[in-house]
């Protein structure tokens, strides 16, 4: 008994110890961001809050969130000085993933106190997996923290976009005279992007950094969940390339065509656009992912959510519209009632499911706050956003885009003054 006994002893000594060297520990930040949490954004665009909660509230809801996602997801089990956010599906993460972390604690500098140190295990992780085509992107998916080089490691464009304006973001909150030239390294993955992720000849967003003219379905193909364009104006002032107006111009062009022409009463966009040089239509099945590549779906959900978001920002008017499309239509299709809302849905508005949750709730609460006589509906959204999603019943990204939008909801998100 004694001897097993010790033997047990020992093995929960090893376990700790190497528990305790796979856990990296991150002092306190030293540096103190230009912008702290609560930010509370003077947003540009004509819009309303959730009024059933004070902004206190409003701020306390985000980050409570803020602290039990990072909870779940935020690893630093890595090589030292690296860190990523978990992504799941038998995956250590994707640059998806990275970039919103990356942008999460920007935003939440000051409310986290080791914002700053997150931040560069973060940019750590990405600077050791490279895309094998452009070096400045980064590798779509890392299978483990080992995951060594591959001739097939090649980017995808939503997250070299956010992970670009995450570095803006940190040059806002810390400056570049440290160890990190967070200004030189946005511009150089900005440049990276508009080489390899933008097509020259349509100024759409390529899927990733792999599509060439080779393959003319992919590289006159784009996602809509790309159109990201309150980072675009924040590109357009750092790398001072007016192409990015053209790329701007060229995603509400899409958007207006879309709309116009295929989801006329919904105002909702497919995960996939193909034909961007000739006559632009939603992608057929399987173009890219599954049955539902020319649907409202897992991609294009977050599309009120980019809007929305640019909106709020930059105030353009072509967001609105494009929104107040899809709003009329959720409310007029539900008689009000979110409990008909559905994770998916045909052009037409043919619901795909009889559920939902936050993948979809949270980027159709950002779309509501656009236009003011959507205030009843946009409580009701918040509430159920807040109440009925809870962390343990989602996963990594409904998860992310309920935090996300919560920070854009509650007034907290900005885009930097370069």
């Amino acid at each position: 008994m004694e001897f097993s006994n010790k033997i047990l002893s020992l093995f929960i000594l090893f376990f700790l110890v190497t528990s305790c060297e796979k856990k990296q520990d991150i002092p306190p930040d030293t540096i103190l961001p230009n912008i702290q949490y609560p930010a509370h954004t003077n947003y540009m665009g004509i819009h309303i809050k959730p009024n059933v909660y004070s902004q206190s509230e409003l701020d306390d809801q985000t980050s409570t969130f803020y602290s039990e996602w990072k909870d779940e997801y935020f690893k630093t089990d890595c090589k030292k000085g690296e860190f990523y956010i978990y992504s799941g599906n038998d995956a250590n993460t994707i640059s998806e993933a990275h970039g919103y972390g990356m942008m999460i604690m920007c935003f939440m500098a000051g409310y986290e106190n080791r914002a700053k140190g997150c931040f560069d295990g973060l940019f750590n992780y990405y600077k050791s997996h490279p895309s094998n085509i452009n070096n400045h992107l980064m590798d779509w998916q890392q299978l483990s923290c080992d995951d060594s080089p591959d001739s097939d490691d090649d980017a995808a464009s939503d997250g070299d976009i956010d992970i670009a304006f995450s570095l803006l973001l940190a040059h806002e909150q810390w400056g570049s005279d440290g160890e990190i030239n967070y200004l030189a390294e946005a511009i150089t993955i900005i440049n990276a992007i508009m080489q390899d992720e933008i097509n020259p000849q349509t100024w759409t967003v390529k899927l990733g950094d792999w599509c060439s003219s080779d393959d003319p379905a992919c590289y006159y193909g784009t996602r809509s969940s790309d159109f990201i364009t309150s980072h675009f104006r924040a590109f357009l002032l750092a790398s001072d390339n007016s192409d990015w107006n053209l790329v701007i111009d060229k995603c509400y062009n899409l958007i207006s065509i879309i709309q116009s022409g295929h989801s006329v009463s919904s105002g909702l966009l497919p995960d996939f656009i193909i034909n961007t040089n000739a006559t632009p239509i939603p992608a057929g099945q399987n173009y890219l992912e599954d049955i539902y590549d020319g649907d409202y779906y897992y991609n294009a959900c977050r599309f009120p959510w980019r809007i929305g978001t640019d909106y709020l920002i930059s105030g353009d008017n072509r967001a609105k519209t494009a929104l107040n499309k899809i709003n009329s239509w959720l409310l007029s299709s539900t008689s009000g009632n979110i409990n008909s809302i559905s994770n998916g849905y045909r052009l037409n508005g043919t619901p795909l499911y009889n559920w939902n949750d936050a993948t979809f709730i949270g980027p159709f609460t950002v779309g509501a706050m656009a236009d003011i006589s959507n205030q009843s509906w946009l409580n009701k959204l918040y509430e159920e956003l807040i109440t009925n999603n809870d962390l343990q019943d989602g996963d990594y990204y409904s998860n992310t885009l309920k935090l996300l939008s919560m920070i854009v909801i509650s007034g907290n998100y900005w885009n930097p003054d370069i």
